[in-house]
C-alpha cells in the first residue's frame, strides 16, 4: 500500500470515520430502558423474587444471552425464580470503548476461579447475622470421579467450556454442579446447573438438574452489566418455596462482592501484562 494511502486511512480513523479493529462496546441504551439505567448509575442493585409462574422481567436485549436463557429453562417449569441487574463501574485504568483481549481474559479466568468462592458470607435474615456461604468450593475431573482439580487457567477465553465443581454449602450441604462457560462478542455467560439432589437438613429441597442459573457480563463502556437469573423446581412441601426463595435472595450480595472484588483483579492484573 503506498504511503500516501496509508497517511489518509490513519486520519480517516484518527477523526472516527473509519472502525478501529477492537474498538467495540455495547450501549446500555440497546441492552436495558433508560429508568433502569439511571437507577443503576445511582447505585441501586435490581432484584427480583417471583413465585407464581415466573417470568423474566430484567433479561438484557442481548441474543447470545436471550438464547442461553430460552435452551437454559425450557423444560423447567419453575415453581420460583430470581433475578438481579447490576452496574459494575470500570476503575480508571480500564479500557472504555471495548474490554481489551487482556482485560476479557482476565475477567474469564476469575470467574473460573471457583475455588475463591469459599468464606464469601451473607446476611441470613433468619439467623440475623452474616453467615459462611460457601465452605468448600473445589473443581472436580467429572461427577463420578470427583477428583480435585486446581481451578484452570486459560490464555484466551473459550467459545465454550464445561467444568464441574464440588461446593459445599451452609443451607443445602455437599453437591455437585455443572459450570458451563461461553464467550461471546462483548459478553462472558455462565451456566450452572445441579447433578445432584439439594436438602434442607433431611428435607429434600431441589431435585437433580432443578436448579438452573445463568449469568452474564456485558461489557459497556464504562461499565459491565451484570445480570443473573436462578430457576427452581422445587419439592412441594409446605413453606418450602418460600425458605428457598429466601435463601437465594439473601445471597445476592455476597456474590455481587465477590463479583466485584474478582473484577477489580482482573482489570488490575490486565494492565500489569
Amino acid at each position: 500500500m503506498e504511503s500516501k494511502t496509508i497517511f489518509v486511512l490513519l486520519i480517516l480513523m484518527l477523526a472516527g470515520l473509519l472502525p478501529v479493529a477492537g474498538v467495540s462496546g455495547l450501549n446500555l441504551a440497546d441492552l436495558i430502558e433508560p429508568e433502569q439505567i439511571s437507577a443503576l448509575i445511582a447505585g441501586e442493585k435490581h432484584i427480583m423474587l417471583q413465585f407464581n409462574n415466573p417470568q423474566p422481567q430484567f433479561t438484557p436485549r442481548h441474543d447470545v444471552l436471550r438464547r442461553r436463557i430460552e435452551t437454559k429453562f425450557s423444560d423447567l417449569d419453575p415453581s420460583l425464580m430470581i433475578e438481579i441487574l447490576y452496574l459494575y463501574k470500570k476503575p480508571r485504568i480500564a479500557r472504555r470503548n471495548g474490554w481489551s483481549i487482556e482485560e476479557e481474559t482476565e475477567l474469564y479466568n476469575e470467574a473460573l476461579a471457583l475455588s475463591s468462592l469459599v468464606g464469601i458470607e451473607y446476611f441470613s435474615m433468619r439467623a440475623g447475622a452474616m453467615r459462611t456461604l460457601l465452605t468448600a468450593s473445589q473443581v472436580i475431573d467429572g461427577p463420578s470421579t470427583k477428583r480435585p482439580l486446581p481451578d484452570p487457567v486459560y490464555l484466551r477465553p473459550q467459545a465454550e467450556l464445561t467444568v464441574y465443581a464440588r461446593q459445599k454449602d451452609t443451607t443445602f450441604g455437599d453437591n455437585i454442579y455443572q459450570y458451563d462457560y461461553y464467550s461471546a462478542p462483548e459478553a462472558l455467560i455462565l451456566a450452572q446447573e445441579n447433578l445432584t439432589s439439594l436438602t434442607i437438613g433431611f428435607i429434600p429441597a431441589v431435585g437433580k438438574n432443578r436448579l438452573r442459573s445463568i449469568a452474564a457480563v456485558l461489557d459497556a463502556g464504562d461499565y459491565l452489566l451484570v445480570y443473573g437469573v436462578s430457576m427452581v423446581k422445587s419439592i412441594s412441601v409446605p413453606g418450602m418455596k418460600e425458605r428457598i426463595g429466601n435463601a437465594f435472595s439473601n445471597r445476592v450480595d455476597a456474590i455481587l462482592e465477590w463479583f466485584s472484588g474478582r473484577a477489580d483483579k482482573a482489570f488490575r492484573k490486565a494492565h500489569e501484562i
